[in-house]
């Protein structure tokens, strides 16, 4: 009789079915910011998630943090600094350009990971992973809609198409670092110099402290605990998962953003639904290995 043997490999690796888990959670959260920040001011919003995030990974990991290195803190100073332009800056230009432009420029990043990764590792990406790439790019343009393409180039769309830098610096710094350091130490440093960072430049931005609301109080402990784990699980994951593949499968945000906008009772439009499908696709083209063509192994009794 003859026996084929086979080996079942899932899909996707467990660190990458992590990345997707909290990018669902990210798109989660779209709606409740969009609350909190009707009761606050965005700045005190960020402080204050990240803040909340910094000191609860403190709390949880305070034995870890007794062996923090240098490294550790000067990586963790990097990444958090990011993490602070990226929505700083983000929420910066949405005060002088739509929220479809935003997401447009946001969108950027995603080919600005595996471009700079290029230039600085010289390391050039699969075509699998190129194809990925513009699969995900072509649905987040879809997904922000035809006014995006109204563009100027005044402070809003430099300040948004910066923070897209960021984000991008952001990935690729926790991918340069994630392997050479302990992931809960520079957890609580990334989250904590982000928070900070928000609350010391509110004077600057001309935002004071709001009233009391149990809304922003309740939303923002509430997504500081999600950001710690988000942060905790980018951390540990990507230091197998590389830089441009995790940019692919962050990009599917918005999608989660829509599906639990829908259940909300947002109507997604038929590009968006496009949109969707184009990230979708992206995520799982860039998985997808070119076959190499091999002997059967059999075995006869």
């Amino acid at each position: 009789m003859l026996h084929k043997s086979t080996t079942h490999k899932s899909f996707f690796s467990r660190e990458e079915a992590a990345l997707i888990g909290i990018t669902l959670m990210w798109g989660a959260t779209f709606l409740i910011v969009h609350l909190a920040v009707g009761h606050s001011g965005p700045l005190f919003f960020v402080g204050l998630r990240f803040v909340v995030a910094g000191l609860l990974t403190m709390v949880v990991f305070r034995r870890a943090l007794r062996g923090i290195t240098k490294k550790e803190l000067v990586a963790g100073s990097a990444v958090g600094v990011t993490i602070f332009l990226g929505y700083g800056l983000q929420t910066y230009g949405l005060q002088s350009i739509s929220s479809s432009t935003s997401a447009f420029l946001t969108a950027l990043y995603v080919p600005m990971v595996p471009l700079i990764q290029w230039l600085v590792v010289r390391r050039p990406p699969r075509a699998l992973t190129w194809a990925g790439i513009a699969l995900a790019f072509v649905g987040l343009v879809f997904l922000a809609g035809p006014d995006a393409w109204q563009l100027g180039l005044g402070r809003g769309e430099i300040a948004t198409l910066l923070s897209a830098a960021a984000i991008a610096a952001e990935i690729l710094l926790i991918g340069r670092f994630a392997s050479e350091v302990v992931s809960s130490r520079i957890t609580v440093v990334q989250l904590l110099v982000g928070g900070l960072l928000s609350f010391a430049t509110m004077p600057i931005a001309g935002e004071g402290v709001p009233a009391f609301s149990w809304v922003w109080l309740v939303a923002g402990i509430g997504l500081g605990i999600a950001s710690a784990l988000i942060q905790l699980t980018m951390n540990w994951a990507q230091k197998s998962v590389s830089p441009t593949r995790a940019t692919i499968i962050y990009a599917s945000e918005p999608v989660w953003a829509g599906v639990i906008g829908r259940i909300g009772g947002d109507r997604l439009a038929p590009l968006a639904i496009l949109g969707a499908a184009f990230i979708i696709a992206g995520v799982i083209v860039s998985e997808l290995k070119p076959r190499r063509r091999s002997n059967r192994e059999l075995s006869v009794e």
